[in-house]
């Protein structure tokens, strides 16, 4: 009766999958995934030595096999979706021939993995899976069909057709993949028991996936050894994708069926040992390789993606620890990295941006050298901090000590608590956003970048109105009565809330630049030389402006509002600079490198055309504007001399 039964519902789901399935595939490659993985499996179930031995696992298949090629069929056109669809018209028909099983299940993997070039899915967690939080779940809504012990005899299996996978059985569990389990929990298996799992979070699907996937497999602690000892296999799993993906069998393949039973046992119950071992150049390789292979497909969009992200969220927290040790290797990467992503935007032949990946790998592996372990010196990471904090913090400190002059010329003291204010909040809003980033959100490297950029570009606008205001006021006379009966009552009209917000801008900004590139160095160890190196540049930062607020209280006010007029506009120039270059970090704007053109990160000089015509813009903007302020002068005093 239950043979009958599970036949009966074979047949369904048969009529199910031919006439209402192909729709609901065309917008679903993990779906097709996931089948095509469940045939790579299961196929072996149906067919032995060339005859069917199940009858109803035969049926499905062959309906799958059906199912995958029309849903390829109805996927979005991409270049090697032809392929992709003769590939899965022979697949079905090695089905159809009962070819053996080696044979269908390497032609189902191998289109699988033609698949998800093409059609990129999520491979991967996006952190390292909690394996006590799969256990618990496990237990809680697996345990009753596939036993507490994973051996397929739980409670509630009795009568089930098929019966529940047993997770020990070490043959089975060498052909699944933590991807194809992760399929699997996320929707179920039609035509069976197999319930899916959806209204798990992500996070609890892959640790269900991941505790699943391990229960078979023993010798951790052999894995363990392999995985510290062998350099090769640590670069065979760069990220945890690269686990995701590749089954045990796989695996066996490339090191020997005892050493991948080994490193399976302890990175499947260890995935945080990938994720600690990759580091930001390893998710860089990976952004890369991936990047050629999209582009290698005709994928080009999602090529720029990739390439972005190899520069954002691999290379670019490590920026200023090279900084500090090999500043010109920095450069040449940068500068590499810039070079890929304009040479994707121009479309250029694969051939040309696998050249240039290789040329940029080429250079990881120098900076490797210089950022390893060994290399790190409690001086290295002085330096560092003590770069960082100098460099972010005089932008902003320059701004602030102009602000609390200008307010102290005006005879305006009451406005030093707005900019205090200001530059307080900033502090304190930099330290939220650090908790919510870590803590609450995940911020990408093109969100972080876009933030910065924003900051800047709306800190550079908001200098050149300050800027050439100042310029005129430098040009004008009387300048008692002019703070008495103008400026006085121009501070109490609201302008106070200027003042709060303009310090409260330049000062956030680099403080959110700060915060990560501390977050990066702190990944370094050398704790004590970190916070010796900050201590020494916030120091000599309190000296700076005690000089400059010294200076500027002997100043004539006249020179006051010219020196600062300049000093504004410089910085104007700077900002916009960067604001640009960050947004062509962010991928926002376009790519349009200047061959051997200069780079001052500093001064925020980048290679780029868009760059230098944007400083260039901004330059002749301030020149204008201080021109005008110098001609209404003169006519001034022309007309004052007339008189």
């Amino acid at each position: 009766m239950m043979k009958y039964l599970a036949r009966l519902s074979g047949i369904c789901l048969a009529l199910l999958l031919s006439f209402g399935s192909a729709q609901a595939l065309a917008a679903e490659p993990n779906t097709i995934w996931r089948l095509l993985d469940y045939m790579a499996v299961d196929y072996a179930a149906a067919v032995e030595d060339g005859e069917v031995v199940n009858e109803v696992e035969y049926e499905e298949m062959v309906e799958f096999a059906g199912s995958v090629r029309s849903g390829i069929a109805e996927l979005p056109e991409r270049p090697g979706r032809v392929r992709l669809e003769a590939n899965a018209k022979q697949l079905e028909a090695d089905i159809l021939s009962m070819a053996p099983v080696d044979q269908v299940a390497t032609a189902a993997r191998k289109l699988a993995a033609d698949l998800l070039a093409i059609y990129p899915i999520t491979l991967s967690p996006s952190r390292a899976p909690d394996l006590e939080r799969g256990r618990l779940l496990y237990q809680e809504t697996c345990a009753s069909c596939h036993g507490v012990s994973g051996n397929g005899r739980g409670p509630a299996s009795a009568g089930l057709d098929p019966p529940p996978i047993a997770f020990t059985d070490v043959d089975r569990a060498r052909q699944r993949s933590i991807m194809g389990l992760y399929q699997v929990i996320d929707q179920g298996i039609d035509g069976t028991a197999m319930p899916g799992f959806s209204q798990l979070s992500s996070d609890d699907r892959w640790a269900l996936a991941f505790y699943s996937g391990s229960v078979a497999f023993e010798a951790a602690d052999e894995g363990a050894r392999l995985w510290k000892s062998d350099s090769e296999l640590r670069k065979r799993f760069p990220d945890l994708a690269a686990l995701t993906k590749i089954t045990p069998d796989e695996l066996a393949g490339e090191i020997g069926q005892e050493r991948a039973d080994a490193l399976m046992a302890y990175l499947r119950a260890n995935p945080s040992a990938i994720a600690d071992a990759a580091g930001p150049l390893g998710i860089t390789r990976t952004r890369l390789a991936e990047a050629e292979r999209a582009h290698a497909n005709g994928n080009i969009s999602r090529a720029k993606e990739l390439a972005l992200s190899a520069y954002l969220d691999g290379f670019e927290p490590v920026e200023p620890i090279l900084a500090t040790r090999n500043p010109d290797l920095l450069v040449r990467i940068e500068s590499g990295m810039m070079d890929l992503r304009a040479a994707i935007d121009a479309d250029l032949p694969t051939s040309a941006i696998s050249e240039r990946i290789r040329a940029i790998e080429g250079l990881l592996v120098q900076a490797e050298n210089v950022l390893a372990p060994e290399s790190a010196t409690g001086w290295s990471t002085f330096v560092a901090s003590f770069a960082i904090l100098l460099r972010e913090g005089l932008e902003a400190l320059l701004i602030v000590i102009a602000m609390i002059a200008f307010v102290r010329k005006a005879g305006q003291d009451r406005a030093l608590r707005f900019v205090h204010g200001g530059w307080t909040g900033a502090l304190v809003a930099g330290a939220f956003t650090w908790l919510a980033a870590t803590y609450l959100l995940d911020i990408s490297g093109a969100g972080r970048e876009s933030i910065e950029a924003f900051g800047a570009l709306i800190a550079a606008l908001v200098l050149l109105s300050v800027g050439v205001w100042m310029h005129g006021k430098s040009q004008a006379d009387n300048w008692q009565r002019y703070i008495r009966d103008k400026l006085g009552k121009a501070l109490s009209r609201g302008s106070l809330w200027f003042l709060f917000g303009i310090v409260f801008l330049v000062v956030y900004r680099e403080v959110f630049e700060t915060i990560l590139f501390y977050a990066a160095l702190s990944a370094q160890g050398s704790t004590g030389y970190l916070l010796a190196g900050a201590a020494t540049a916030g120091l000599l930062l309190v000296v700076i402006a005690w000089l400059l607020l010294r200076y500027s209280r002997t100043l004539p006010i006249g020179k006051f509002f010219a020196y600062s007029s300049v000093l504004i506009a410089l910085l104007a120039i700077v900002l916009i600079g960067k604001g640009i270059a960050g947004l062509q970090e962010a991928g926002v704007i376009g790519i349009a490198q200047i061959a051997g053109g200069p780079r001052l990160s500093m001064l925020g000089v980048y290679p780029t055309f868009q760059v230098i015509g944007a400083q260039f813009a901004m330059a002749s903007a301030l020149l204008l504007g201080f021109w005008i302020n110098h001609t209404r002068a003169s006519n001034n005093d022309r007309s004052r001399d007339a008189v």
